[in-house]
């Protein structure tokens, strides 16, 4: 498969994973719980349905694989990356408050989002 067509296909399901990731996220800390918590819950939410629907569309092809192996690579880079995202939230709920934070989580996913695309698409769903 292509290189722009995994982007396109990463970048819908991407969509769709920031926006239960951002809905949990946002509706948690609205109840009060605090955001770093509810940060984890979000990514949670929104990393299972990514992993199967990228593994599944995105990256299916014939050295593409779904299996233990390449659950536990997703799940040392989601552990990274949610490390990252959860001091970034954290850090930016500290500095201005929570709305701002609410605002500033899309702009810290995206970063994120393109350095998970290279390592989904070069190490995590490989036999």
């Amino acid at each position: 498969m292509s290189l722009g067509r995994q982007g396109r296909h990463y970048l819908v399901i991407g969509v769709v994973q920031w926006l239960v990731d951002w809905g949990v996220m946002v509706g948690l800390s609205h109840l009060g719980l605090p955001v770093e918590p509810a940060n984890i819950a979000g990514r949670i939410s929104g990393a299972l349905l990514g992993f199967w629907l990228n593994g599944r569309i995105t990256f299916a092809g014939d050295d593409t694989r779904i299996g233990r192996r390449q659950f536990g690579r997703f799940v040392l880079m989601w552990l990274l990356t949610t490390m990252i995202s959860t001091w970034a939230i954290g850090a930016i709920d500290d500095a201005v408050g929570l709305k701002w934070t609410w605002l500033a989580k899309p702009g810290v996913e995206l970063v994120l989002g393109g350095i998970g695309f290279l390592l989904s698409r070069h190490w995590v769903y490989r036999r």
